[in-house]
């Protein structure tokens, strides 16, 4: 039994090891050629770099305008989404709280709707918004953040509906018995309950619209309103790829929401477990 034993811990370390190296390793290539030359990236991306060059960093910063590009990035993705938590939480409990069978149609369709493809609504979505009401024009960012609110809704409202079920119908009862409204029940007794939960939806959300490139690409024309994951384009040519700049830019793009998802992986898992079990 112990020889058993200890060749099973043996064999889920090794499998532990070689699934922390191929999760780790792209995220080292990125590092290393980080501070290469271009020759030197295409000579071996494998090899440590023979001088480590910081410069390429701030040539990133001034090619891509950083700041500015980061200020758009960190406004769409922050109010889209504060307003698909709030919206959706709002929507659980009002289908949950009001089982009849037109809420109960509406939340089906609303699920159903997670297997329909961007690509599939993507031109006729762009038609409307763009060549009917001209939004594309006038409003870019504000369009995008209304895209992103629709189409991330019906995950969160399907996670919030599993969650919001599990909690007992008494307390809110005692709050109305105390002279609360129904709005003020929901802010001051619902919502904070539904924090993990909360929390889980909104790095998942984060984590899509932040590196998302294909929405962004079709609503924002403006390269004052574009996103990092755009704004790398000034490395692409049609013939080479400035790398020794490119690389350096996917990880300036990539690190602050790694930093989110490092310190927020936990609750992902709890919260998705919490809102499809109970």
């Amino acid at each position: 039994m112990a020889a058993r034993r200890w060749t099973s811990l043996t064999l889920t370390y090794l499998l532990l090891i070689v699934a922390f190296v191929s999760f780790t390793f792209p995220f080292f290539l990125l590092i290393v050629n980080s501070f290469k030359t271009n020759g030197d990236i295409l000579e071996n991306p494998f090899s440590l770099p023979r001088h480590w060059d910081f410069s390429h960093f701030g040539d990133v910063i001034e090619k891509m305008n950083f700041l500015v590009t980061f200020k758009n990035t960190f406004v769409i993705s922050a109010l889209s989404v504060a307003f698909i938590l709030l919206f959706s939480a709002m929507a659980a409990y009002y289908i949950v709280r009001n089982a009849t069978r037109f809420n109960k149609t509406f939340f089906a369709v609303l699920v159903a709707s997670m297997i329909i493809p961007f690509q599939s609504i993507m031109i006729p979505l762009i038609y409307i918004y763009g060549a009917k009401l001209n939004w594309i024009k006038t409003m870019p960012m504000g369009l995008l953040i209304v895209l992103y609110i629709g189409f991330g809704s019906a995950f969160s409202v399907f996670i919030y509906h599993g969650f919001i079920k599990s909690i007992p119908l008494e307390l809110e009862e005692a709050s109305l018995i105390d002279g609360c409204t129904r709005r003020q029940t929901f802010f001051k007794i619902v919502l904070p309950m539904l924090a993990p939960t909360s929390s889980t939806i909104a790095i998942l959300n984060v984590l899509w619209i932040w590196n998302d490139y294909l929405l962004p690409s079709l609503v924002l024309n403006d390269e004052a309103h574009f996103t990092m994951p755009i704004k790398m384009k000034v490395f692409n040519g049609t013939y080479m790829n400035n790398w020794e700049l490119l690389i350096p830019a996917i990880l300036m793009t990539v690190l602050p929401i790694l930093v989110v998802y490092l310190f927020g992986q936990r609750y992902i898992i709890k919260g998705v477990m919490q809102g499809a079990i109970k």
